[in-house]
């Protein structure tokens, strides 16, 4: 802060402080004596006097015969305060918080000591400051952010209701309430405009469950296109086009959320392709899918949610036909990087265990499959249940987290094999590692400028080191957790770092 001494004000008050010394020179008249000049330094009107001795007249009157040379010096001194003051004061820019490498957990209430909320990281030293959680309700878990950071939103559980946090601000934007309980939103641009899944959101008026509802914050709007059983939602890189998927469907909801009629849009209902929604079938049980561009890369989730098939389906939006199908072993969660598309789920009948020592009898499936030839290149042996967290960090790791997986152990009392639903694999050997903990994974968030990767599981954030692939240990996290009263249910960067 007191570096910058390039203002005006600063100027002005080293000027000052060598007004101040010429005064006390001429007041002098050649009655005082310096062994050596005195000695300025230029930092923000900090004053040096290395030896100064006065006899005066003007501090005669004052009633002093003689003062002393640290009287003087404490008169000096205090000018030079007052000027390093006046430097120091400016306009304080960022957020109130004053972070700049800030990540949100969400935190629910677990007592009557604590209350839920949006908890505050510095995502530095993995340290909660002493700031107050952002407001999102008494049960936030759910959390998603927009493209560019500026927006995050929570769902609060306890009421249903999703809360919109301004990032650069740190404050709320506005909350709506859902007419049922989502696991799934997105907020695909920088305005305050999301899209949440809700499978149980009853219309008034019809015999309806599900739907996709538009969440304007700005406007305070919320629009509702009906969508049975609607349990997952994504969208196109500008948000003009959405594509839901329903439980027990083999077919997807395209949406164009901007031709919607508010306050409810039965489209999807006419039987008809229209400007709002097109029904496309053919697929088999689709519960996810990636876009990229013009693409979508579906993922039929197949036995594992009663169909016959798992696969990848490439999908091309403008002409909304598919492309190719590539089997897979299992695919509820995928994650896109580059040509590469790493898929993974638990298949009902390849779950074998093989090259893994452990008490687990049920394992997952992580394939990898090549976009250029469409094909899969390995198929990986991970953690069972139903895989719904992925995230690829700067050291090529990437971590997979599910949930309702086969828990082993006790990770407070460990003794012998502890396992839960994260695994971490690395694409440069194609090797897994199983971290030693219990319970589903919420959240995962790995970083550009940090060797570390964030793992929401078993409501404890853990900081997993991950050139070791074990939880990181030091002064500020001991226990290599992150010191949040209650159960976190997610976690999300508000800062590019």
């Amino acid at each position: 802060m007191a570096s910058s001494c390039i203002s005006l004000k600063c100027r002005e008050h080293d000027a000052g402080d060598k007004a101040l010394i010429k005064s006390l020179n001429n007041l002098e008249a050649g009655q005082a004596s310096f062994s050596r000049p005195p000695t300025m330094r230029t930092a923000c009107g900090s004053v040096i006097i290395q030896h100064f001795a006065i006899k005066s007249p003007f501090f005669m009157s004052l009633g002093a015969s003689r003062l002393k040379r640290r009287i003087l010096v404490v008169v000096l001194g205090l000018g030079s305060s007052l000027s390093f003051v006046a430097c120091g004061s400016y306009s304080k820019t960022g957020p109130p918080s004053g972070l700049t490498n800030r990540v949100l957990a969400s935190q629910s209430v677990t007592s009557t000591f604590s209350f839920g909320g949006l908890v505050l990281i510095n995502g530095i030293y993995d340290t909660v400051p002493r700031a107050a959680p952002l407001s999102a309700g008494n049960s936030p878990g759910l959390m998603v952010v927009s493209p560019t950071l500026n927006i995050a939103a929570a769902f609060d559980a306890n009421t249903n209701s999703v809360y919109a946090i301004d990032t650069t601000k740190e404050a709320g934007i506005g909350n709506v309430r859902l007419p049922g309980p989502t696991s799934s939103m997105v907020f695909p641009t920088a305005t305050g405009i999301g899209y949440a899944a809700i499978p149980t959101a009853t219309v008034n008026g019809f015999s309806l469950l599900g739907a996709v509802d538009e969440m304007n914050f700005q406007a305070g709007q919320l629009t509702t296109i009906a969508v049975a059983n609607a349990q997952t939602v994504i969208s196109n890189a500008g948000g003009s086009q959405l594509l839901a998927f329903s439980n027990d469907s083999n077919s997807i909801a395209v949406l164009t959320p901007s031709a919607a009629v508010p306050p409810v849009d039965l489209s999807c209902y006419s039987g008809t392709p229209n400007p709002v929604c097109t029904m496309v079938p053919g697929f088999d049980r689709p519960v996810y899918g990636i876009i990229n561009g013009n693409t979508a890369y579906i993922l039929n989730c197949g036995p594992q949610c009663g169909g016959v098939m798992a696969s990848v389906m490439v999908f091309d939006l403008p002409s909304l036909t598919v492309t190719n199908t590539i089997p897979v072993d299992a695919a509820t969660w995928a994650l896109l990087n580059g040509s590469t598309l790493y898929v993974a789920g638990t298949s009902p009948t390849n779950n074998a265990c093989t090259g893994q020592t452990t008490a687990a009898t049920t394992c997952g499936r992580l394939d990898i499959v090549d976009l250029t030839s469409n094909t899969v290149t390995g198929s990986i042996v991970i953690t069972d249940g139903y895989h719904d967290r992925m995230d690829l960090n700067v050291v090529g790791q990437l971590f997979i987290g599910s949930k309702d997986c086969t828990n082993i152990g006790n990770v407070g009392n460990p003794v012998g094999e502890v396992r839960g639903c994260l695994s971490i694999f690395h694409t440069a050997d194609n090797s897994v590692v199983i971290p030693p903990d219990n319970g589903d994974v919420n959240g995962l968030q790995g970083f550009t400028t940090r060797t570390v990767e964030y793992v929401a599981e078993g409501g404890a954030l853990r900081v997993y080191d991950t050139t070791q692939d074990i939880l990181l240990i030091n002064d500020y996290i001991p226990q290599g957790t992150v010191g949040i009263i209650g159960y976190v249910g997610d976690v999300k960067a508000i800062d590019f770092f």
